[in-house]
């Protein structure tokens, strides 16, 4: 099943991605998935305590490696966050004004890492249809028999 038709990821780079990193590719995809998780905790967690220099670096994380999977607006996203975090850093502010980018955060995350394992995975092997069905020929059940 090819979730292609989804616009959060940005297919040919995903591919190229998958091509370059060859056989550690679902490795990496999962090092994604557990530092995606940490980032966007901590992000949440930067947030709640209004520290603005605490989402930069799980911010810029998160956006370099959703590039690199071709997961586009969840590296804007994080990118659009960043920015507001460095601003407030340099101008001493609070990042209130990163609080709605960051409620989206983790649902765009969620689905994201589901579009990206659902692809990156083989496809399972399905068993067949003991007796057969529409258009398949029967599968014997016995020894010499239908």
């Amino acid at each position: 099943m090819s979730f292609e038709g989804s616009t959060l990821i940005n297919w040919p780079a995903f591919a190229q991605a998958r091509s370059e990193l060859g056989a550690g590719f679902v490795r990496i995809l999962g090092y994604f998935r557990e530092d995606g998780v940490k980032s966007v905790a901590a992000i949440e967690a930067a947030m709640r305590a209004l520290n603005a220099a605490a989402m930069v670096i799980p911010a810029h994380t998160l956006k370099g490696e959703a590039r690199q999977f071709g997961a586009e607006p969840l590296a804007d996203l994080a990118e659009a966050i960043e920015t507001i975090a460095r601003d407030c850093v340099e101008m001493q502010d609070t990042p209130d004004e990163a609080l709605e980018l960051i409620v989206r955060l983790r649902p765009l995350f969620g689905e994201t890492l589901t579009l990206l394992e659902r692809e990156a995975n083989p496809i399972v092997a399905r068993r067949p249809v003991v007796g057969g069905g529409f258009g398949r020929r029967a599968i014997p059940t016995a020894f010499g028999g239908d």
